[in-house]
């Protein structure tokens, strides 16, 4: 009886611990999404993206309207390209990003 309770306390604490990892944004990420919170609604909606892309965690911001870019920011909000948007579909800096980029989850999806 001791061994299932000490393997389900373990369990559960690996578990908090592998969640705990997952949920946490670069205090910059934070930042430039409390300063879209402070735009008014964007059309479509504001949304910010997790990838893994050339072996580095990256946030993809869309953009607040049509012909702009979305930017493609590492977790210190250094720019690194725009993967797509505008009429030309990016500013070609990234032209593997969805080919290459494996999808970790959504950060942040404005709901107003």
């Amino acid at each position: 009886m001791k061994v299932i309770l000490l393997l389900l306390f373990f369990s559960s604490f690996i578990g908090m611990q592998c969640n705990k990892q997952k949920e946490e944004i670069p205090s910059c990420v934070e930042q430039k999404i409390e300063e879209i919170k402070r735009e008014p609604v964007w059309n479509p909606a504001a949304e910010v993206n997790e990838y893994i892309y050339q072996g580095k965690h990256v946030y993809l911001f869309t953009s607040d309207c049509c012909d702009q870019f979305n930017k493609l920011y590492d977790g210190s909000c250094t720019y690194i390209c725009a993967p797509s948007g505008g009429i030309v579909g990016g500013d070609g800096k990234c032209r593997d990003f969805y080919t290459t980029a494996a999808p970790v989850r959504l950060v942040w999806k404005d709901p107003r």
